[in-house]
């Protein structure tokens, strides 16, 4: 079962007004694919396909490897975000903008995966620590409010959109491929950013948002190695 069938079966549960617990085990469900299944059926075509596979160094190939399995790394915690925010939303509106943010971010997921195995590198050997830590804080945010909620949100997109221009920078001038799948994932995480903010999300403290910062640069020094 691919993880947009999932993804499908979980917002027909929420639909039909199943209880927290029915939505907590569909999204277990969820987790498990995304962590342990194979990659999952991009909805949009990749941007990459169009371009010419670049002749790249061994080492531009390693550091292009490292730096597109960041931002799976990024992905997979995105998708954990959106899902617990998903679980403790209390507005159904609320709700359905985080499985459609979900849902795009599983493009996401999908061709820096492929990516990933046409550089010959590997997805961070961590990512059900990933996944389980964004979901929590994904689930708390939600239980804070909406507002504070689709804040979150707004703020995480703000500085992965940082962190993929600086991505950009360090990519080998010549691998057209990773740069095109890292600029539309830059388009979409500024839309979604957008979007929070115009659906009444709230400006984050300023401690809150240099913990993100942190903890953000604690994730991708990991996963650049591991």
């Amino acid at each position: 079962m691919s993880r947009a069938i999932v993804a499908g079966i979980v917002t027909t549960m929420n639909d039909r007004n199943f209880t927290l617990l029915d939505r907590l085990f569909g999204q277990l469900d969820q987790a498990l694919h995304t962590v342990f299944g194979p990659a999952p059926l991009a909805a949009r075509p990749n941007p990459a396909a169009a371009k010419t596979d670049p002749v790249l160094t061994a080492a531009e190939r390693e550091l292009a490897g490292r730096l597109i399995r960041i931002n799976h790394v990024g992905e997979i915690c995105a998708q954990a975000l959106y899902q617990g925010q998903s679980v403790t939303a209390r507005l159904p509106e609320v709700r359905d903008k985080m499985e459609q943010a979900s849902n795009e971010e599983n493009d996401h997921l999908a061709w820096t995966e492929q990516r990933i195995r046409e550089l010959g590198g590997h997805v961070s050997y961590l990512n059900p620590l990933w996944y389980a830590g964004s979901f929590a804080l994904g689930a708390l945010a939600g239980v804070l409010g909406d507002k504070w909620s689709l804040g979150f949100v707004a703020e995480t997109e703000k500085q992965v959109v940082e962190h993929l221009t600086g991505h950009l920078a360090r990519l080998p001038a010549t691998d057209e491929k990773s740069r095109a799948i890292l600029e539309q994932m830059r388009d979409d995480e500024g839309r979604h950013a957008t979007v929070a903010i115009e659906s009444g999300g709230a400006p984050l403290p300023e401690p809150a948002k240099q913990g993100m910062r942190c903890a953000s640069k604690i994730m991708t020094r990991t996963a650049y190695w591991i």
